[in-house]
């Protein structure tokens, strides 16, 4: 009996130990691991009439559509505190905001600090289309993807993007 106390407690000890040194030992950091796509900042697409097509998921769909598409409002996983937006916009089909790309859409991806992340993308040997640029509702920048789909990335400051709704007269889907 004792002999099997014994034994249990030594196995309960090494792997205690083991673990510990394996967490003394580890250098991975999570939290200095740079962050990169959050989430989805708006969805564009184009179409023959983008007003017959805002109509349509207004009455159908149940979107609230203003003279941009629509926007929904939720609320962050990181901070349910924080509200978040996502765009919703058909484009004209002769647009050319998606050039150089050919495609029928574009997707926008929020991002956190998208200078550092610009930086590391260029490293990275990613196609940067254009300059930041800053307004007052966030930062944007256009890359290309590997089969050359233009991407728009946004940092979002979603306190400014929702006074501009609100200056419009633009409600949200919720």
């Amino acid at each position: 009996m004792k002999r099997a106390v014994f034994l249990t407690f030594a196995f309960v000890a090494t792997f205690c130990l083991g673990f510990s040194f394996k967490t003394l030992t580890t250098t991975t950091n999570d939290s200095n691991k740079m962050k990169r796509v959050t989430g989805i900042g708006g969805i564009f697409f184009k179409c023959k009439d983008p007003k017959k097509v805002k109509e349509w998921y207004q009455t159908h769909l149940g979107l609230n559509t203003n003279e941009y598409g629509s926007v929904f409002e939720w609320y962050q996983g990181a901070d349910s505190t924080k509200k978040g937006f996502t765009q919703w916009s058909p484009f004209n089909d002769k647009t050319k905001y998606f050039e150089p790309s050919t495609k029928e859409f574009m997707i926008n991806y929020r991002v956190e600090n998208l200078e550092p992340l610009v930086e590391e993308l260029k490293k990275e040997g990613v196609t940067i289309v254009d300059k930041i640029e800053t307004v007052e509702y966030g930062k944007f920048v256009h890359i290309l993807d590997v089969e050359g789909n233009k991407i728009e990335l946004w940092e979002a400051n979603d306190i400014e993007f929702e006074k501009l709704g609100k200056q419009i007269g633009a409600e949200t889907t919720k």
